[in-house]
């Protein structure tokens, strides 16, 4: 004898416990749609959810839709938070077979079986074991961050050091600059000091008065031109004597004119 159906559960003999949903007349063999049911079964419905979203079978966009069906249903009509649930049973009935008949050679035909399936999603609320090893391993897991690429303790660890680097790169630009100023002050010429001007003094004495520039090196500029010796005058007599001569050779060139 069996009693009432409840949303809460069932009360026959190996009918599972929990909200049901279910998609009839899906024109696909049940063998196609076990395949994916094996791979959600047992799992949080958020795992599962991800687990239908890539995977890349036909069937497993229908059996999604059958999973948000059940959901809604343990969320509206039971009062279970979605967090909370996950899928406690998935199978797939075989459904009619659509005959059909394809030509071949020599006047015959062949049988084509058409096959569909009933899919059936059960989801029920975790235990408080699960829901307490569920919350352990979400608090080991670091958040996602802005991106969904770095967590949050990542992204604060990565903002941590670039402030670090940021702060060691001024420090050494600050030193460079004082440094560079430093050099800037060693390079400035002060005043002589009195040893400075009694080492000038005695070069002066023992170089008789000669005074040579630092920056030219030339002695000869500040040495005073005395009388012309002999030797010079002689030297500068013959150059002398054809500068007399070429007025006169231009006098008689014009006179011939």
């Amino acid at each position: 004898m069996t009693g009432p159906k409840t949303n809460e559960g069932a009360t026959k003999v190996g009918e599972r416990v929990g909200t049901r949903a279910q998609v009839r007349y899906i024109r696909s063999s049940a063998t196609k749609a076990r395949e994916v049911l094996d791979l959600i079964r047992g799992k949080s419905v958020r795992e599962a959810d991800a687990i239908l979203q890539f995977t890349e079978r036909d069937i497993a966009i229908i059996i999604r839709k059958a999973l948000a069906s059940a959901v809604a249903n343990a969320q509206h009509n039971d009062g279970q938070d979605p967090e909370e649930l996950f899928v406690a049973a998935c199978f797939a009935d075989e459904g009619p077979t659509l005959k059909r008949f394809r030509p071949r050679a020599r006047g015959r035909a062949t049988r084509v079986r058409k096959r569909t399936c009933h899919i059936t999603v059960i989801v029920a609320r975790m235990s408080e074991r699960q829901l307490e090893q569920l919350r352990r391993k979400e608090e080991r897991q670091p958040t996602t961050g802005r991106r969904g690429r770095i967590g949050g303790r990542a992204a604060t660890s990565r903002r941590e050091r670039v402030a670090r680097s940021r702060q060691a790169a001024a420090a050494a630009q600050g030193h460079d600059h004082e440094h560079d100023h430093d050099h800037d002050h060693d390079d400035e010429v002060g005043e002589p000091t009195e040893a400075m001007v009694e080492e000038a003094l005695e070069a002066e004495e023992e170089g008789d008065g000669v005074v040579v520039d630092a920056e030219t090196d030339d002695a000869d500029a500040d040495v005073e031109p005395g009388e012309p010796t002999p030797e010079m005058v002689a030297e500068a007599a013959p150059d002398a004597a054809a500068a007399d001569d070429e007025p006169a050779a231009d006098d008689n060139t014009k006179g011939d004119a």
